[in-house]
C-alpha cells in the first residue's frame, strides 16, 4: 500500500505528534475576586479547600440558588492556588517530578521546567466529545503515517480544576466521560484503530440549580462531596456582600492589594496542609464508627466510607494537626454522605439532617446532649 519507505518507517515506530497550542498573546492579569474576601458559604469553601489538599477526595458538586457566588468562589480558588512546576511546551501540564504521571510525549530526558498557574478550565454546555477528549487527525495519520493528536479540555485541565457550570444540564455521555477520567486520572482517545492516552488528573467541580433538574443518582454518587448552599438571609451579611462587590468593581487592583496578606497566608496554609497530609493518622475506632454511620444510613457501596476518611484527614491537615478528631469527622461527614442516601419521595426530612442524626447516635453525642439538657432542666450547672 505504501510506496514511500520513509512513510513505512514512521508507521513502524508509531511516531506521536501532538499539535502544539499557539502561544497566547501577552495580556494583563485578569482580576479575580479574592477567595478570602468571600463572605459566608462556608460549606462550599470548605469542600473546595479539602479537594485541593487531597484531589483523591473526588471533586465536589455544588447545588444552590442562582446568584449565590458559586462561579465566583471556584474561580477565586483557582487564582489563590500556588504555581506548579510543569515541563515547558507540554500540552498536558506534566509534572517533571512524577514520571508515572507523564504522557508519552513528555518522556524526554532533562526537560526544561517552568512555573505555571494552576489551570482552571470551564467546560461549556455545548462542548462536543472531541473538544472535551481531544481528537486524532486521521488525514495526517494516513498521509504522513503520524499519530497527530489535538489535545482537548481534559488535557488542558490536567493537574488543575475542571469546572462544569449547570452540570445537571450537560449531556449524560459527557458526564460519563468526565467522571471516568476524574476517577482513573487518564484519558484515552480511540479513533479508527489509533489510540492515544494522556494524564487527566483534575479536581472536578460541578455546580447547578436544583430547579433545573437533578443528576442521575449513579452519577451524583461519583462526586466525592456535595455542598448545598442557600441565599444569605441575614440583612447585615447581605449588605456586607454588596459592599464588598461594589468595592471590587470600583477598584479591583486596590481591593486585591487590600486582601493580599490574607491570600498569601491562605496559600501558605494550603501548601503546608498538602505536605502534612501523608502524616495524618485516623484512629481505627473512628474508622469503624464512620463505616457504622454509612451502614446505618444504608449507603450503597464503599465510596462514602473512603471519601469521609480522606476528607477528615484533609481537614486535620488544613488545621495543622496530624491526628483526626471526632469534630473533624462531624464537619465533613454530611458533605460526603448526603448525596449518597436513597431518596424516599414520601419523606420530607432533609438528607443532611439524617446524616447528622446518625452521626450523633453512633458517636454517642446524642446521649451526652440529652444528659446536658436534663442537667440544665434540673438546675445543675
Amino acid at each position: 500500500m505504501w510506496q514511500n519507505d520513509k512513510r513505512k518507517e514512521k508507521i513502524n515506530y508509531q511516531v506521536i505528534e501532538v499539535s502544539p497550542t499557539a502561544p497566547a498573546p501577552m495580556t494583563a492579569r485578569r482580576m479575580v475576586f479574592p477567595f478570602t474576601a468571600i463572605v459566608g458559604q462556608e460549606e462550599m469553601k470548605l469542600a473546595l479547600l479539602l479537594n485541593v489538599i487531597d484531589p483523591k477526595v473526588g471533586g465536589v458538586m455544588i447545588m444552590g440558588d442562582r446568584g449565590t457566588g458559586k462561579s465566583t468562589t471556584i474561580r477565586a480558588l483557582a487564582d489563590l492556588l500556588p504555581e506548579i512546576d510543569v515541563i515547558a511546551d507540554d500540552p498536558f501540564n506534566s509534572d517533571p517530578n512524577d514520571p508515572d504521571g507523564m504522557s508519552d510525549h513528555s518522556s524526554s530526558q532533562n526537560p526544561s521546567i517552568v512555573k505555571k498557574k494552576v489551570p482552571m478550565v470551564d467546560l461549556p454546555l455545548g462542548a462536543t466529545e472531541d473538544r472535551v477528549c481531544g481528537t486524532i487527525d486521521i488525514e495526517k495519520a494516513l498521509s504522513e503515517g503520524v499519530k497527530a493528536f489535538e489535545p482537548g479540555l481534559l488535557a488542558k485541565a490536567n493537574r488543575g480544576i475542571l469546572y462544569v457550570d449547570e452540570v445537571n444540564l450537560l449531556d449524560d455521555h459527557l458526564v460519563d466521560v468526565l467522571l471516568d477520567s476524574a476517577a482513573s486520572g487518564w484519558n484515552t482517545v480511540e479513533r479508527e484503530g489509533i489510540s492515544i492516552r494522556h494524564p487527566a488528573r483534575f479536581v472536578l467541580v460541578g455546580s447547578g440549580n436544583p430547579e433545573e433538574g437533578e443528576l442521575r443518582p449513579q452519577l451524583l454518587d461519583r462526586f466525592g462531596m456535595h455542598a448545598e448552599i442557600r441565599t444569605v438571609k441575614e440583612p447585615a451579611l447581605r449588605v456586607e456582600i454588596v459592599e464588598q462587590r461594589a468595592a471590587f468593581d470600583l477598584n479591583p487592583q486596590a481591593f486585591m492589594e487590600q486582601h493580599q496578606p490574607e491570600q498569601e497566608a491562605m496559600q501558605q496554609k494550603l501548601v503546608a496542609a498538602q505536605q502534612l497530609l501523608p502524616q495524618v493518622e485516623l484512629d481505627y475506632d473512628l474508622r469503624v464508627k464512620i463505616s457504622q454511620v454509612c451502614s446505618e444510613l444504608d449507603v450503597d457501596g464503599l465510596r462514602g466510607d473512603i471519601v469521609t476518611n480522606r476528607a477528615a484527614k484533609a481537614l486535620a491537615a488544613l488545621e495543622g494537626r496530624n491526628e483526626v478528631t471526632v469534630d473533624d469527622i462531624r464537619r465533613v461527614i454530611t458533605l460526603c454522605l448526603r448525596h449518597r442516601l436513597r431518596k424516599d419521595p414520601l419523606e420530607s426530612i432533609d438528607s443532611g439532617y439524617k446524616v447528622e442524626k446518625a452521626f450523633s447516635r453512633v458517636f454517642g453525642l446524642e446521649a451526652s446532649s440529652e444528659a446536658n439538657s436534663a442537667a440544665t432542666a434540673n438546675g445543675v450547672r
